[in-house]
């Protein structure tokens, strides 16, 4: 079995990821800050580090002593809409952290660097985005992350890192991180419904996403091991709904669990309106199958969220204040 190195192992993808990988006698070593993350969302078994990847001299030691093999990058600050008011430290934190992974990998012979990207670099492409289109993003985390998907292939053409990119979108699951101002929304629906609060819309809800289910992602994922270098994939929910579609369901589940909650309507976020993806090159080449079904994922949340400590809603320091949402000012 490998030495697998799971880089943001205490959030979403990197906690279940990891979960499958140990299931499958593979060794794990997870490094995450618990910036989004929770120490406890990291699965027994998991060799823990407790390190930012801005801290190169940290990371070239976790390399020195583990000599992973592979490299699972899931690690990043996904605030799409919030990215461009914390633009140096999203930069920081999504560019600079992946080069110096990216670095270590090439210096410690990794056999293969697979990376999480976003289906933001497509920006306001015609939907269904598909992996041909050529990436036009329009925000800082878009463009952070299609700059890694670069560095990727030149590291590829000049040291022959082998890698991968998943383009994943609206991922949802157990251990997400609910307590977020910023980003997920059935997250942020789902504090706000436990607090006795309204959830909140921006603009008027006509806004379109595809939203996923995380149990459907671990096989496409681990396939990426020994096979398809070089390549590109869309994975995520093929059902898409807008913004009031997902509240309509929301509020439908949350009655349902004994919760009645309100929505509010607040100012338009600087967006793309419509953004969904093809899935076919994955379900030919990964056997990827989406069975995602939005209600019983809402529901499963809810019994999980409702479990969950009432944690302290964590707060970004601004690093532009011009054009702030009123949602967002402090």
């Amino acid at each position: 079995m490998s030495t697998i190195l799971v880089t943001g192992v205490a959030g979403l993808l990197g906690s279940h990821l990891s979960k499958h990988f140990i299931s499958l006698g593979h060794k794990v070593i997870g490094v995450d800050n618990l910036s989004g993350g929770y120490e406890e969302y990291v699965p027994p078994g998991v060799k823990f580090y407790e390190v930012d990847l801005v801290d190169n001299e940290s990371l070239e030691g976790i390399f020195e002593t583990e000599k992973p093999d592979y490299v699972y990058h899931f690690a990043a600050y996904a605030a799409v809409g919030l990215s461009p008011f914390i633009r140096r430290f999203n930069y920081t934190n999504n560019v600079i952290a992946s080069v110096n992974l990216i670095n270590a990998s090439i210096n410690h012979d990794v056999k293969k660097f697979i990376f999480t990207s976003s289906m933001d670099v497509y920006g306001e492409n015609q939907v269904p985005y598909t992996e041909e289109m050529i990436p036009r993003p329009e925000d800082p985390y878009g463009i952070a992350k299609y700059a890694i998907e670069q560095d990727l292939w030149a590291a590829h053409d000049q040291f022959g890192l082998k890698y991968a990119i998943v383009r994943p979108h609206n991922v949802v699951g157990t251990y997400q991180n609910i307590w977020d101002k910023y980003r997920n929304v059935i997250g942020i629906w789902l504090r706000k419904t436990l607090n006795g609060e309204p959830i909140t819309i921006y603009g008027d809800g006509t806004q379109v996403r595809s939203f996923s289910d995380i149990r459907f992602y671990m096989e496409p994922f681990a396939s990426l091991l020994y096979d398809h270098d070089g390549e590109v994939f869309n994975i995520g929910a093929d059902q898409y709904c807008s913004i009031n579609e997902l509240a309509d369901a929301f509020q439908e589940v949350a009655q349902e669990c004994g919760y009645v909650t309100e929505r509010e309507y607040l100012e338009a976020r600087h967006e793309v309106h419509t953004a969904y993806c093809d899935h076919t090159k994955a379900k030919n080449m990964l056997g990827f199958k989406d069975e995602t079904n939005l209600r019983e994922l809402v529901k499963d949340m809810f019994v999980w969220a409702k479990g969950e400590p009432n944690r302290k809603v964590k707060l970004m320091p601004y690093e532009i204040e011009k054009n702030m949402y009123s949602y967002w000012k402090k």
